[in-house]
């Protein structure tokens, strides 16, 4: 039952709200003073409390101070009979939820109630989706390398300066973004995030910057970018590197004069948000080979961070599978299940080339397949033997890069002028794509996404390959909807 406390020194203003909100199914106390409020509050936390704004000779205000450093402090009504506006404008700075003056009518108290209970609820329902969400992004580990990248974050955090995030693909460069946005005094506001290479260069302007009616077929209606959407928080730009030329360079001018124009529109926009880009690319090879533009590497690097690889933090691959078997079984449903310590050593192992990605992958394949309680090392073959090297499809390739497996018999070199232009042609299609697939780890959507094609074809033109030469591919495939080859 939801408990509400009136604190007020006129017995009959007790005694009648008492009456009134004990009438509409609240459980109600009483104070007659501050101290008296406190102590009540303290014994039994209330959901509401409705404080005159003199209890006495105590301000009733100075118990929004109080409230503050409760647990799960209640919503607050302040009441006031000689109240003004000056007072009613103090009380809701300090956190009221209201503010009625007396003499009040009963419809008015019990619309403010309601209001407040709603409210509250609204805030404890909001502050429960913000832990759940920071638990989803917490950063797992002990190592030396991780707390080095705390200090860092801690540091920089409560700045507003820009964060140019690198690391490997997998590594957790959102986690670090996040992080720090909650440890800035943007947190209350929006976090936005914009995957760069996974938006069309047509579309990825009007993304960003937004558009008007009209501007473009399709422009029905007015819609804001995703810096506006930012503004007061923090505009996660990642995969910064696949940005095309023609938008950096008005990302460039839009982070230097701090306002932007939508597209088709002709009023400027003042922006006041804080920017932090992430990339898995090396800019300054980009910016050598004309890639990247370098005024906006210099723009956007404010702050470097570097995450360390899950290879330079083997001593948290323990943690991180813990972490991951808690959060998927309780998110997903799946039954609980441990790894020995022999399955963790093995996991820890690996080089994991998809880093903590990769890593909790395996952890769920292995949660579903696994068919004991307990995940030993030989439950582990299929997913994380170390160093074990993902099968590439064997369909006579003569060779590749160097450090790549190829199978079969190819023709040498020298030899390709004699072929005809039809075989030459399909023989280094071969040796082109499946080498980009072999650097890619077997991952076909990472190839896919390197090679600019569509990964069904890819996948599509390996199989053909593998009937012309009447082959399969070893073990650890998946399907074309998966990640990897069979």
């Amino acid at each position: 039952m939801i408990h509400i406390l009136v604190a007020d020194d006129e017995a009959g203003i007790r005694e009648t709200l008492s009456s009134v909100l004990q009438d509409e199914g609240y459980r109600v106390s009483v104070a007659a003073s501050l101290p008296e409020a406190f102590r009540v509050g303290e014994a039994d936390p209330p959901d509401l409390c409705l404080v005159d704004v003199w209890l006495g000779e105590d301000d009733g205000l100075s118990f929004l101070d109080e409230i503050g450093r409760w647990e799960d402090p209640p919503a607050v009504v302040m009441m006031s009979g000689h109240g003004t506006i000056e007072t009613a404008v103090r009380a809701l700075k300090a956190g009221a939820s209201d503010y009625i003056e007396k003499p009040f009518s009963i419809d008015r108290v019990l619309t403010v109630t309601v209001n407040a209970l709603r409210l509250r609820g609204l805030e404890r329902e909001n502050r429960a989706l913000r832990e759940k969400v920071s638990g989803r992004y917490e950063m797992v580990g002990i190592s030396p390398a991780m707390g080095a990248l705390r200090e860092l974050i801690g540091r920089i955090a409560p700045t507003e300066g820009w964060v140019l995030v690198s690391g490997e693909n997998g590594t957790g460069k959102e986690l670090v973004a996040r992080a720090i946005h909650e440890g800035s005094s943007r947190s209350r506001g929006p976090f936005v995030d914009v995957n760069c290479a996974a938006i069309p260069e047509t579309l990825i302007e009007s993304e960003l910057f937004g558009h008007e009616k009209g501007a473009f077929t399709g422009a029905h209606a007015r819609r804001p970018g995703k810096f506006e959407q930012a503004s007061g928080g923090v505009l996660f730009l990642d995969e910064i590197g696949d940005m095309a030329l023609s938008t950096q360079a008005r990302v460039l001018r839009v982070l230097q004069e701090r306002s932007l124009t939508r597209l088709g529109g002709n009023r400027s926009i003042p922006l006041d948000v804080r920017v932090v880009a992430a990339t898995n690319r090396d800019l300054s090879a980009m910016i050598a080979l004309k890639e990247f533009r370098e005024d906006l590497f210099y723009r956007l690097n404010v702050v470097s961070v570097r995450v360390p690889s899950l290879r330079e933090r083997r001593e948290d691959i323990p943690l991180l599978v813990e972490h991951f078997v808690e959060t998927l079984c309780r998110d997903y449903g799946h039954r609980p299940k441990r790894f020995s310590r022999e399955a963790l050593e093995a996991l820890s192992s690996r080089n994991w080339p998809g880093n903590v990605r990769e890593l909790k992958n395996s952890v769920e394949r292995l949660l579903i397949l696994a068919p004991g309680p307990e995940i030993g090392v030989r439950d582990l073959d299929p997913v994380s033997s170390p160093e074990a090297p993902v099968a590439v499809p064997a369909v006579g390739l003569s060779g590749g890069a160097p450090g790549e497996r190829g199978t079969g018999e190819g023709v040498p070199e020298e030899r390709r002028e004699d072929l005809p232009f039809r075989e030459a042609r399909d023989r280094f299609e071969r040796e082109y794509l499946l080498g980009v697939l072999s650097r890619c780890g077997g991952n076909i959507a990472k190839a896919a996404l390197r090679l600019g094609m569509d990964r069904t074809s890819l996948h599509r033109r390996i199989r053909q390959w593998e009937g012309e030469e009447g082959k399969g591919s070893g073990e650890g495939a998946e399907s074309p909807s998966g990640d990897r080859l069979p």
